[in-house]
Parts: structure tokens; C-alpha cells; sequence
């Protein structure tokens, strides 16, 4: 982290902080519209600073993380994530979505007898008006 820096480019400061692990990917990722910058659709030139509102979709929910200090040089994971803080709201959003796909049922399941005898296709087929 360096101090004597006011503002950065948004896709220097995303991968420097590790969202993305190219500046490239991140300006790919900032191009269709998948990284707002204080709830507005930003362009990778863009500045951020300290106290800007990100918000970076790449899973569902969005992670919406609060900028606590800038850095140009990519660290390791451990210096990166000092440079933002996620939000209640996106921890909270986040947590429930896990429990939900915990929760949901084995798609796998509902194909309880397998794939579909001749008998069975002829009377699918029948139903149909084949």
C-alpha cells in the first residue's frame, strides 16, 4: 500500500486487490458492465479512491465492497485484502445465498428411474399425438 497515492484506475486498483488476476481481464470484465463504481457503470480509466462503493459481479450475489486504501503493486493475498472492505450487506447477501444452495435439493434426485424405456417413449408418444 502506498500512501503518497490519492486516486488509481479502477482496473489497476481491481487487480491489485485481486478480483481479477490480469488488469486486462479486469478491464474485460469493466467493459461489459460487470463493475459499478458507486452504483453507476464505470469505464477502466476510471479513478477510484478511498471511501468509493465497488461493486464487482462475478458470482451471484455481486460483492459490494467499500475502498479502504489504494496500491498500484499486486501483493499477496494477504496485503490485498486490506485494501477493501466488503459490506454487511453483501456478507449478509452472500451468506444466504450458501445456505440456500446448501439447502436446495440434489438436481440429480428427481432422475429417479433413468433414461426413458421403449415402452415408456411409445406412451410419451402417445400423449404427445405422435
Amino acid at each position: 500500500m502506498e500512501s503518497g497515492i490519492v486516486k488509481i484506475r479502477l482496473d489497476k486498483w481491481l487487480w491489485a486487490a485481486r478480483f481479477y488476476k490480469t488488469r486486462s481481464l479486469a478491464a474485460q470484465e469493466i467493459g461489459k458492465g460487470r463493475v459499478l463504481v458507486n452504483g453507476q457503470a464505470a469505464k477502466p480509466a476510471r479513478e477510484v479512491a478511498a471511501d468509493d462503493l465497488v461493486s464487482v459481479r462475478k458470482n451471484d450475489p455481486p460483492t459490494e465492497v467499500r475502498v479502504l486504501a489504494i496500491s498500484n503493486v499486486r501483493g499477496p493475498a494477504s496485503v490485498a485484502h486490506l485494501l477493501y472492505e466488503e459490506t454487511p450487506e453483501s456478507l449478509a447477501a452472500r451468506e444466504h445465498a450458501m445456505e440456500t444452495r446448501r439447502l436446495a435439493p440434489e438436481p440429480a434426485l428427481d432422475i429417479a428411474a433413468g433414461r426413458p424405456t421403449k415402452r415408456d417413449r411409445r406412451l410419451i408418444g402417445q400423449i404427445k399425438g405422435r
